[in-house]
């Protein structure tokens, strides 16, 4: 997990949107069992109170639940609300690249290219 100390996003959030995103790839299975709060806050050198608000974020958005003694588990992933939260990732980015954009004046159309081009490219390397 690479966490960024001088990032516009906090620690917690860092570590939540880490998690959401093993998750949501399948990297995680339902019921496995994320790393004790403790414990990732030793390897990450982090406080606990951090690693608890991370996971306390993810367990908001449905994704893990909290077993009283032995921690967080992935929850089942509903196959339509993995794709609402893929949908809603791929809309970030592209808000995110319109403004960008905007500021380097670049047009729509050109912006429009160059999604396509990357896109083609992408797939190649599949």
């Amino acid at each position: 997990m690479q966490l960024t100390q001088n990032s516009d996003k906090p620690i917690y959030q860092q570590i939540a949107d880490s998690f959401k995103t093993d998750i949501l790839s399948g990297k995680y299975d339902q019921g496995d069992y994320l790393p004790s709060i403790r414990g990732l806050a030793k390897d990450l050198r982090i406080s606990v109170i951090t690693t608890m608000k991370a996971y306390e974020i993810l367990e908001k958005e449905g994704l893990v639940t909290a077993a009283q003694g032995k921690g967080y588990y992935v929850n089942a992933q509903n196959s339509e609300m993995l794709r609402e939260q893929h949908l809603r990732k791929v809309e970030d980015s592209l808000n995110d690249a319109i403004n960008s954009a905007k500021i380097a004046n670049i047009t729509e159309s050109e912006l429009i290219e160059t999604l396509k081009a990357l896109y083609m490219l992408s797939q190649e390397d599949v």
